[in-house]
């Protein structure tokens, strides 16, 4: 193959991948039954499907136009939106700022809004709660604030009667357009993380009051719309430390889930800096402690390096990018052999297994930092 045809071979390779993946996934998810357990994992999932989603249409408009058509324009939008807050501090629309008022303004105005102060009885109105928090083996995994964050969909327009009904239909919108590639619900192939998990593992939701909450975490009562986004990052290196690994060798995983773990992992690790190396917002002795502890280990930094960004581009979007050597592309190899290239010191394996130490190093420091002060 020349240049041309290796590069959109890598596009294709990806795309098929990731695909085959979300239709395996969804069939475990059918099989699993589980009401809670399937929603909280899909939850947890959606910005993940949603970047494939984005992602893939961009790709592929260019060879078959009529994949624009496949999705409805409040799809494309929604995906579009969930697909982007994974970027969390990265996004150059909202920054570190932006992220903050939007989940003071936007995402908890919202809940506080509609779950607070509705107690016709004046007193027992400090009983009310508008944070769903819901955690795997006591570890949190989601919260409807960051459910409601990675969703896509406007808080405003959040349904009175619940969520389900309109996820359900989204996520038909999805499956249809991935089946238009052939994920089926009937796919053969190995079982994903969902056939691995317990429903009776899953901690019962625990309702509390946002704004108290929100004061005992991270940087304290100072802070509580900075609290709200790390508790973010929190739940999301919880999901890839612990729960979309379930039944797999972390020194041989699946394209597709390898690459949930880095993206989650390497947004995190670059959010945290930014954090720090911005004067703008008081962090506490403690918080910097633990930011410095998170950012400085030597797997972090390496992750971080602006030498190997281009392969986390990759990554997110597919597409080969001119630091990779095309000769050194084998698509018969790992994640297309391009770890030699961005990571000399590693092969697959070994660097698989320094990326799960980063991913695991850095959750137990998150949830040492995101401890619940009493």
């Amino acid at each position: 193959m020349d240049a041309q045809e290796t590069k959109a071979a890598v596009i294709l390779h990806g795309i098929a991948s990731d695909v085959e993946y979300v239709g395996r996934f969804t069939r475990d998810l059918v099989v699993c039954g589980s009401g809670t357990l399937s929603s909280v994992v899909s939850f947890c999932m959606a910005p993940y499907i949603s970047l494939v989603v984005h992602e893939s249409r961009r790709k592929l408009q260019n060879v078959d136009p009529a994949v624009l058509a496949r999705l409805t324009r409040d799809a494309v939008a929604i995906s579009t939106r969930s697909r982007h807050s994974l970027k969390l501090f990265e996004d150059t629309k909202r920054g570190i700022d932006g992220q903050l008022a939007y989940f003071c303004n936007e995402i908890s105005a919202v809940y506080a809004d509609r779950y607070l102060g509705n107690t016709w009885f004046p007193p027992a109105r400090r009983f009310e709660t508008d944070l769903g928090l819901y955690s795997y083996g006591g570890r949190l995994l989601t919260t409807t604030h960051v459910a409601t964050f990675h969703l896509g969909i406007e808080p405003s327009k959040l349904p009175e009667d619940g969520v389900g009904p309109y996820l359900r239909a989204l996520f038909e919108e999805y499956g249809a357009y991935f089946g238009s590639f052939g994920a089926r619900l009937d796919a053969l192939g190995m079982e994903t993380f969902v056939a691995h998990l317990s429903a009776s593992i899953l901690d019962r939701s625990r309702d509390v009051r946002a704004d108290k909450y929100y004061r005992q975490v991270f940087n304290g009562k100072g802070t509580p719309e900075l609290n709200a986004v790390l508790t973010t990052f929190q739940a999301m290196l919880n999901f890839v430390d612990a729960v979309i690994v379930a039944g797999s060798d972390v020194r041989d995983l699946e394209y597709t889930v390898f690459k949930i773990r880095y993206l989650a992992l390497y947004q995190v690790l670059q959010s945290v800096r930014m954090l720090l190396d911005d004067a703008a917002y008081s962090l506490t002795v403690k918080s910097v402690e633990n930011a410095r502890r998170i950012v400085d280990a030597h797997s972090a930094k390496l992750i971080m390096d602006p030498d190997t960004k281009h392969f986390r581009n990759t990554l997110m979007h597919y597409n080969l990018l001119p630091s990779m050597e095309i000769a050194k592309v084998d698509l018969s190899q790992p994640l297309f052999g391009l770890v030699p290239n961005y990571f000399p010191q590693y092969d697959v394996a070994t660097f698989a297994e320094m990326v799960d130490r980063c991913v695991s190093d850095t959750t137990a420091a998150f949830n040492e930092w995101g401890a619940v002060e009493r």
